[in-house]
């Protein structure tokens, strides 16, 4: 068992390398982008492009991990079941934070934005792309709601692989779809030596472009 001594001597030393101003790109994606192509190359990171995705409602924060499913200027894109708690509250309040704790690089981006439903279109175009399970289990999953034993779970599916079987086209569940969320931050933070950590913020200002600014780690 882990003392609490032992949790408070918990420590390691950061590298050297971080974020120099003049080479900072004036769009964050870009930035972004490099950052997750560095971590998908990186053999000790599970899944590059998962994300913990936190709303808020009644001052009640929640968070959950989903997947970046696509990226463009626009913003970042995740799928999920639209009848689901994650998708409730961001009917509620669409005012949402990301965050990719990339550990094995000393690395994390914060993003926070505003998240909104993606085209039908765009949602049945990624739909069909996915493998038949993960299709099938869109449907078979009443996601958020109380499940009283597992067995019905994968009763339902094996009933929807009879009614689909290999080969058949998998129409989209008009309850499961993708967002969008159109960033308002975006921070990197990078370790550094003796916790002088690098952390830069880039700012959508009102005419859509880009403020950079530098914060005390």
């Amino acid at each position: 068992m882990t003392s609490r001594e032992d949790i408070a001597a918990m420590r390691r030393q950061y590298g050297e390398v971080g974020l120099v101003d003049a080479q900072l790109p004036k769009n964050p994606v870009e930035l972004f982008n490099t950052w997750l192509s560095d971590a998908a190359a990186n053999e000790v990171v599970v899944e590059a492009n998962a994300m913990v995705l936190s709303t808020v409602v009644d001052n009640q924060p929640s968070s959950r991990t989903v997947l970046l499913k696509d990226l463009t200027n626009e913003g970042f894109t995740f799928f999920s079941n639209y009848e689901s708690r994650k998708a409730k509250q961001i009917s509620e309040n669409k005012n949402v934070s990301l965050l990719f704790p990339w550990y094995p690089l000393e690395r994390q981006v914060i993003i926070l934005g505003t998240a909104s439903k993606i085209s039908d279109e765009e949602s049945d175009k990624y739909f069909a792309s996915r493998p038949r399970g993960s299709q099938i289990g869109a449907w078979a999953s009443m996601q958020s709601s109380e499940l009283s034993d597992r067995v019905l779970l994968e009763n339902k599916f094996a009933q929807l692989e009879e009614k689909w079987p290999v080969g058949t086209q998998i129409p989209r569940p008009e309850f499961w779809g993708g967002y969008v969320v159109l960033p308002t931050s975006i921070e990197f933070w990078q370790g550094r030596y003796s916790r002088l950590h690098d952390r830069i913020r880039y700012l959508r200002s009102g005419n859509n472009e880009w403020q950079i600014k530098r914060f005390y780690p």
